[in-house]
C-alpha cells in the first residue's frame, strides 16, 4: 500500500496515523519500542507492516500483480501499491465520510507538527506542494511518479517506465480487484487496532 491507503487504514488516531505513514522510513526491529517514537506510533508502524503482509497474501492483490506484464512483473508490487492509491482516491466516498481534501489537509498538518525521520522531513515540503496524497486521483500523476521511480531509484534498466499505459488499458480489472481487496483491508486494520487496544488495557497475559 502507498501513503494514502496507509493513512486511511491507520484510523483516526494521530499516533497510529503517524506510524502508518512512517512505515517506509523506519526500518529494523520495533521491540522494544524506540523511545523517540512512543508506543502508539510503534503500533501504527506495526499495523503498516501487517497491512503490507496482508496485501501480499490477499487473492485480489495477487491477482492485480499477475495482471502486470512479464517485463514489469518484478516491480508489480510497487506498481499496484501506487495504482491502488489512485483507485482509493477515485472511490474515496465509499470508504471515508470525510472529504478527501479535508483528510489530506489533516494528514499534512500532522506531519508538519511532529518530529519526522530525516528523509521524510526532507521530502515533506514537496509532498505537500505536489499533493502526493490526493494527487493520484489523476492517473497521469501515477504514470509520472512511476516514470520518476524508474529513472531515479534503480541503477539498472527496469520495466517501470511506461507502466501507466498498461494500467490504463486494464483499469476495469484492477478496479474490480481493488474493490474486493480494500474492504477486507479496512476490516483487517480495524481488528488489529481493536486487539491492540484490548492488549493495552489488560496488559500482556
Amino acid at each position: 500500500m502507498n501513503y494514502l491507503a496507509h493513512a486511511l487504514l491507520a484510523g483516526a488516531d494521530d499516533d497510529y496515523r503517524l506510524g502508518g505513514l512512517l512505515g517506509d522510513f523506519v526500518k529494523g526491529p520495533l521491540s522494544p519500542a524506540p523511545p523517540q517514537l512512543g508506543a502508539a506510533v510503534v503500533r501504527g508502524l506495526l499495523l503498516h507492516r501487517q497491512i503490507d503482509s496482508f496485501a501480499d497474501a490477499h487473492p485480489a492483490f495477487e491477482r492485480s500483480r499477475r495482471r502486470i506484464s512479464a517485463e514489469r512483473r518484478r516491480y508489480s508490487g510497487i506498481i499496484i501499491d501506487m495504482f491502488y492509491d489512485h483507485l482509493l482516491a477515485l472511490h474515496w466516498a465509499r470508504f471515508c465520510a470525510q472529504p478527501l481534501e479535508a483528510f489530506t489537509a489533516a494528514v499534512y498538518a500532522l506531519l508538519a507538527r511532529r518530529p519526522l525521520p530525516e528523509r521524510l522531513a526532507r521530502i515533506l515540503p514537496r509532498m505537500r506542494q505536489e499533493d502526493w496524497l490526493a494527487g493520484y486521483r489523476d492517473p497521469d500523476a501515477v504514470s509520472r511518479a512511476l516514470d520518476q521511480i524508474a529513472a531515479h531509484r534503480f541503477r539498472r534498466s527496469n520495466g517501470l517506465g511506461g507502466a501507466g499505459s498498461e494500467l490504463a488499458g486494464k483499469q476495469a480489472y484492477f478496479e474490480a480487484d481493488f474493490l474486493e481487496f480494500f474492504p477486507a483491508a479496512l476490516a483487517y486494520a480495524e481488528e488489529f487496532r481493536a486487539r491492540a487496544a484490548e492488549h493495552a488495557v489488560v496488559g500482556p497475559s
